[in-house]
């Protein structure tokens, strides 16, 4: 005593905790109890909601099998579905086809296996985030993949670390190999979710030890952010070319060098510069009379 982590549902806030904590306070007020307080830290989930947004109940006939489940898509696919179906606390209601999504995830995270390479990242494989629009060599959103994770689930933001994860190995997916120092950080960051395709995979790849008793990943601050990016640059709003520089690459030096491009030259000899909007490491864009 007192407990580190109290976690159950709204229903145990009104009968159980309220009750244990009755009794822990008089225990104490009477010298009989070490604490005040019988528990350091208290979590509530959400109900889960059978589908149509009902109330789960064998009287309605509306409860879930996992026994089913787990036959058609594996126990790991049960798992991963109950923390990706949406934030811890709250209350979400069940759909079974979203079932098919936390499989195909599993289905990637499995093939890769067949690309394993060793030292990419030190030759400096690289993998595209379209939606930053830069860069990041595979080290770095290793990196920056394991302290997300590793931040959600101490924060119990169970969903958006399987999120992160499925951003990583859509990334890893597109590449010809995959390095085996990065898949197997991967793993061992998929392995509370996944246990059990995760441990196949360790064995698979020549380990004697479990994965559930090797050490956690750590990330470097200082590898969070690439050292090289694409800046692209906009003519008047309109993509006209992009350039690799470094990452902490001033707007002055940048522009410079954006001027000194052919293929924006053409753009712009002649016409009265008005004016440059540079959002560091992603773009430039000049606006022209």
């Amino acid at each position: 005593m007192p407990v580190d982590w109290y976690n159950g549902g709204m229903e145990h806030t009104v009968l159980h905790l309220l009750y244990s904590r009755f009794w822990n306070k008089f225990l104490f007020d009477i010298g009989l109890a070490p604490t005040s307080e019988p528990y350091k830290k208290r979590t509530s989930h959400g109900l889960i909601l059978a589908e149509g947004g009902e109330k789960m109940s064998k009287s309605k006939g509306n409860v879930i099998n996992p026994d089913t489940i787990v036959k058609n898509f594996g126990a790991d696919t049960l798992r991963l579905y109950e923390m990706f179906m949406g934030p811890f606390e709250q209350t979400i209601a069940w759909n079974e086809s979203a079932l098919i999504g936390p499989r195909r995830f599993l289905e990637k995270v499995w093939k890769l296996q067949f690309k394993i390479s060793e030292g990419l990242a030190e030759k400096g494989q690289t993998l595209s985030i379209s939606s930053q629009g830069l860069t990041l060599k595979s080290e770095t959103l290793m990196h920056q993949t394991i302290k997300k994770v590793s931040d959600d689930i101490e924060a119990m933001r169970f969903n958006t670390a399987i999120s992160t994860m499925m951003i990583f190995i859509n990334n890893l997916e597109k590449q010809e190999s995959v390095d085996q120092g990065i898949y197997e950080n991967f793993l061992k960051l998929l392995a509370p979710f996944a246990p059990h395709i995760t441990e196949e995979l360790w064995c698979l790849l020549g380990h004697k030890d479990s994965i559930h008793q090797t050490s956690w990943p750590k990330y470097k601050p200082e590898k969070l952010v690439p050292n090289e990016v694409i800046i692209a640059v906009q003519v008047n709003g309109k993509v006209r070319g992009t350039f690799k520089v470094s990452a902490d690459l001033g707007e002055a030096k940048a522009i410079k060098q954006v001027e000194s491009m052919p293929e924006i030259r053409k753009w712009i000899d002649g016409k009265e510069i008005k004016k440059y909007f540079y959002i560091k490491g992603k773009i430039i864009n000049i606006i022209t009379a």
